[in-house]
């Protein structure tokens, strides 16, 4: 789709991933509107790229309820959604505690599916849009210490499949992107966990994984938008493995080829 002064809403805005994201975004000619809790780190960039800044939490139900609505009565109709917001923790499952747990799949999951449904209505209605998911290749392979994590970055990456297979006939683009562990604080934290640490260790030596820049995630992530590609993979030495999960969803696909897809 074209992005030159195509409307992005980007969660988790602030920093890492998100911030990248929404700098590439904005270099591309894009208008962006930047959702996270930081409001005065978020008000500073959305200054530097004008754009809009809308500070909110997403962990709570309140904040999440019309946000969208929000942020198009005060930026116009949004074309892309980038549901980036996100949070991992570390640990030994049976050291989770049980607001942890719900802490994770309510930012890793629920929020980004409650922010495509408030979304969508007005992506068909005007014939235009995108959603993308940022991911992990934790949600195929899971490593020590992550249980959790990889448990809603699996459910984030196939609750975008199956919004990619209901939308099939729509002018609606979807993209996932699936990585590694990132150069950016949660992303090298994940190596506090002496397990954890271990296995990106066991991966690397084996060539299997590398630490990805958080700018490189953006300019494929960009990129997948215009070209209305449906997956991003980094590192690409682990595409194999993603490219495996993948094929049960394709055949499904296949199978249910000519069947309805929404009512």
């Amino acid at each position: 789709m074209r992005i030159e002064d195509a409307h992005v809403l980007v969660t988790g805005a602030s920093r890492g991933i998100g911030e990248a994201i929404a700098r590439e975004f904005a270099a591309a000619g894009s208008r962006v509107t930047l959702v996270a809790r930081s409001a005065d780190a978020l008000a500073s960039l959305a200054e530097e790229l004008r754009g809009t800044a809308v500070p909110a939490d997403l962990l709570d139900r309140r904040a999440r309820r019309g946000l969208v609505a929000r942020v198009e009565e005060e930026a116009g109709p949004v074309d892309v959604l980038v549901n980036n917001a996100g949070v991992a923790e570390v640990g030994d499952f049976l050291t989770i505690d049980a607001d942890t747990m719900e802490r994770l799949f309510t930012l890793n999951d629920i929020a980004p599916a409650e922010l495509c449904r408030q979304v969508l209505p007005g992506m068909i209605e005007r014939g235009r849009g995108h959603l993308v998911s940022i991911s992990s290749l934790a949600g195929i392979v899971t490593w020590p210490g992550l249980v959790v994590y990889s448990a809603t970055k699996s459910a984030l990456t196939h609750f975008t499949a199956g919004l990619r297979m209901e939308l099939d006939a729509l002018p609606i683009g979807t993209t996932v992107v699936e990585i590694g562990v990132v150069e950016t604080a949660m992303g090298l934290g994940l190596r506090e966990h002496a397990p954890t640490a271990a296995a990106e260790r066991r991966y690397t030596r084996l060539g299997l994984t590398r630490v990805v820049e958080a700018d490189a995630v953006a300019r494929a992530t960009v990129k997948a938008v215009r070209t209305g590609r449906s997956h991003v993979r980094y590192p690409r030495r682990a595409r194999t493995f993603a490219a495996l999960a993948e094929t049960p969803r394709r055949l499904n696909r296949l199978i249910l080829s000519g069947v309805a897809r929404r009512t």
